[in-house]
């Protein structure tokens, strides 16, 4: 059996000329990397027409509902699930308040992905991706090109709550996203809602390169007008000699410490922002410092704060950030426990996720035989530039930190830790090069009761 043979016209769908000499721009220039994959938006003109209005609506929605109610819509999407989703329809039928429904996680989505598929949907232009976590559930997820496209309007939406819009179209390069690992999934393509602007998605770590000195100068090459990736690739990317600068840096994946959001800022003398997203659900919130916390970016989404039995906690109080709505319609989430934790803040009549963590919340005890919170311990880390760290006590109240960061922080770090939990406390204190895999920041081997 010959295998289908996919060529830039199935990736590309109407792919002008303007846009191929941008792809071949991207592909054989003579400090490119190795690009491991192809990929492409498949997107054709009423696919297109549909991105275009859902941007316009995404961009003009005003996103809130009053403490303790739910949005109006919820109940017809709660409908609609049952209705044509395989998993939801073991859900009781009849009119039945949202905070009545049982709560689904990773666990569920991992043992059947394809219970989550509405039956009403076909399968002809269904695409998947891979995903993995610390919780041990890794995920075959269900998209679209409609879905993948919608990104875009919810990144502008984040730009336009500080005064950004984007720019660059037509023989330009939009956006680069970087990542920073031994192995990563790279490509190149273009944007079509935005006249076929260029997009790279590239790897950082020296493997993917003929020379490690071609990064800075292929990125110079490129000048995107906007960075996306994580705190690992930023800190990297900050290292290479590079001398164009782009408009804003957009950071996803993983927490954004602070500290290094202001060496950022600094170093590439623009915006940087602090993206809360997930695989399974897009983007989800921008941090904003005027309101102390991440705002919602999707008009369809709804958010609950769930104790660990699943009841609604009070407004302002720290529990599990659960999702039910989205914008994936491949995989409508009913009551989805995210595993990260917050308390949702009105100000001003609009919802705010204050103090988000991700993973549960730990307690650590002081020598005093005081307990903090993890909250704490970040608000002390707050002036280091950290990349990525874990924090552990181990059964005799002693600390293990490592990090990924200079070793020149580290007896700052002590002292900052020390003034937390005291200066009689053990501290040991490590600066590695990289962790492998994903982390869980904090954890204790002490009884969490």
């Amino acid at each position: 059996m010959t295998a289908e043979v996919i060529t830039d016209a199935d990736r590309y769908p109407g792919l002008s000329s303007d846009g191929a000499r941008l792809l071949q721009f991207m592909r054989e220039h003579p400090h490119a990397p190795i690009y491991r994959n192809q990929s492409g938006h498949r997107l054709n003109t009423e696919d297109v027409a549909y991105l275009r209005d859902f941007e316009r609506s995404v961009l003009a929605a005003k996103i809130g509902w009053q403490p303790n109610t739910t949005p109006n819509w919820v109940a017809a999407f709660i409908d609609r699930c049952r209705a044509t989703v395989p998993f939801y329809r073991q859900y009781p039928t009849g009119p039945h308040l949202l905070e009545e429904l049982r709560t689904i996680d990773r666990g569920d989505l991992s043992h059947d992905i394809a219970a989550f598929y509405p039956d009403d949907l076909p399968l002809d232009r269904i695409i998947n991706f891979r995903t993995s976590g610390t919780s041990g559930h890794p995920l075959l997820l269900a998209s679209h090109p409609r879905v993948a496209g919608s990104y875009l309007a919810f990144h502008k939406r984040a730009l336009q709550r500080f005064g950004l819009s984007l720019k660059n179209g037509r023989g330009q390069m939009g956006v680069v996203l970087v990542g920073y690992q031994e192995k990563c999934f790279t490509y190149v393509s273009v944007t079509p809602t935005m006249d076929e602007s260029g997009l790279a998605k590239l790897n950082l770590h020296p493997a993917d390169w003929r020379d490690p000195a071609d990064r800075a100068a292929y990125l110079d090459a490129l000048n995107p007008e906007v960075y996306t990736g994580d705190p690992l690739s930023f800190a990297e990317l900050m290292k290479l000699p590079l001398k164009t600068r782009p408009r804003v840096m957009i950071s996803t994946s993983m927490a954004l410490s602070p500290g290094l959001q202001e060496n950022l800022q600094h170093h590439f003398q623009c915006p940087v922002l602090d993206l809360y997203s997930m695989n399974e659900a897009g983007p989800i919130a921008v941090a904003d410092p005027a309101v102390g916390g991440h705002v919602l970016l999707q008009p369809d989404l709804y958010v609950e704060i769930l104790d660990p039995q699943g009841q609604r906690v009070a407004p302002g109080e720290r529990g599990e950030v659960t999702l039910t709505g989205g914008f994936n319609f491949c995989l409508p989430l009913l009551r989805y426990r995210t595993g990260d934790y917050a308390s949702l803040n009105f100000i001003h009549d609009e919802p705010v996720l204050v103090g988000l963590e991700g993973r549960p919340p730990i307690r650590f005890q002081a020598h005093s035989g005081e307990w903090k919170n993890n909250i704490e311990v970040t608000h002390a880390l707050r002036p280091f530039s950290l990349v990525q760290f874990v924090l552990h006590q181990r059964v005799d109240r002693s600390f293990s930190f490592r990090c990924v960061s200079g070793a020149a922080e580290l007896s700052a770090i002590r002292a900052a830790l020390a003034a937390l939990f005291g200066s009689s406390a053990v501290i040991a204190l490590e600066a590695i090069d990289a962790f492998e895999g994903k982390v869980i920041q904090y954890t204790s081997d002490l009884p969490q009761v």
